[in-house]
């Protein structure tokens, strides 16, 4: 597996005073997806738990919604001319009768660490359908819970600790506990982790599940969340319109500016419980 951080030289300026030192610098590598041996998509990310990366992402796309759609994943032996492993390659073999994702030059799948659906063709292209109603998902969330997952996702974040250059995206239940988190340079990236972990766990759908992001919340984070049955989504920045939009039209619980006690409900206000007032 790559590096997860790098060590690196930077001259460090403070009121006016320069020096030398060594910082910590997060990782960022590309990663290639295959389906069955055939090139898919390449992603820039920070290296680890790749496997559920691919898995994730192949979520977000429909193509995989239970862990036995997986029939088997590993790196690429033999991925450079000299047949070294650079752990930057993941193939992924698909179940038979499971169908290959539709590719055409509508859609471009190299994406950035930044953005996760860059080249699709138009918002009707990107409004995939997911297999599962969030509508109906009867949690409720209390607003002191929701209160606590900045906090602890921000607890979990070893490696954003060290290097300050990481997103991160977490899984809670209702009553906020804790299922898992990931943490990568891109927002996408994160989402797709966790969302590949519930996978490999046949944890889909995840309902009844709290989608907590470090940053902002964009169209591609709801989306993601919607197909993976995702009911509540939980961001400690802002949403984006279409954001909000897609959020409104799926079902979902949209909250935004999630810092301390205050809290911008944006879709879906009938699941945030208020606390009780004389």
């Amino acid at each position: 597996m790559g590096r997860v951080t790098v060590r690196d030289r930077i001259l460090r300026i403070r009121d006016g005073v320069a020096t030398e030192r060594v910082d910590t610098l997060v990782a960022e590598e590309p990663m290639e997806i295959r389906l069955n041996g055939d090139p898919l998509t390449v992603t820039m990310r920070t290296p680890g738990h790749d496997f559920d990366l691919a898995t994730g992402f192949l979520v977000g796309e429909g193509v995989a919604v239970a862990a036995d759609d997986v029939r088997a994943i590993r790196y690429c032996a033999g991925a450079t001319e000299d047949g070294s492993n650079t752990f930057n390659v993941v193939d992924v073999g698909l179940a038979p009768g499971v169908p290959l994702p539709e590719t055409s030059l509508e859609r471009n799948f190299y994406t950035t660490s930044s953005c996760g659906l860059c080249g699709k063709a138009g918002l009707d292209a990107v409004r995939l359908r997911a297999r599962w109603p969030v509508a109906d998902d009867p949690v409720r969330v209390d607003v002191a819970t929701l209160a606590e997952l900045p906090v602890r996702l921000r607890e979990e974040q070893r490696i954003f600790g060290r290097t300050g250059g990481l997103h991160a995206a977490g899984l809670f239940d209702a009553g906020g506990r804790l299922l898992v988190v990931r943490e990568d340079v891109g927002r996408h990236n994160a989402v797709d982790k966790t969302v590949g972990w519930a996978l490999r766990e046949g944890a889909l759908p995840l309902r009844g599940a709290v989608l907590a992001l470090s940053g902002r919340a964009s169209f591609e984070l709801v989306q993601k969340a919607w197909m993976a049955g995702v009911p509540v989504v939980a961001a400690v920045s802002a949403p984006s319109s279409l954001a909000v939009e897609l959020a409104r039209e799926a079902g979902i619980t949209l909250v935004g500016f999630l810092r301390g006690t205050s809290m911008n409900v944006y879709a879906g206000a009938h699941r945030v419980v208020l606390p009780d007032t004389p």
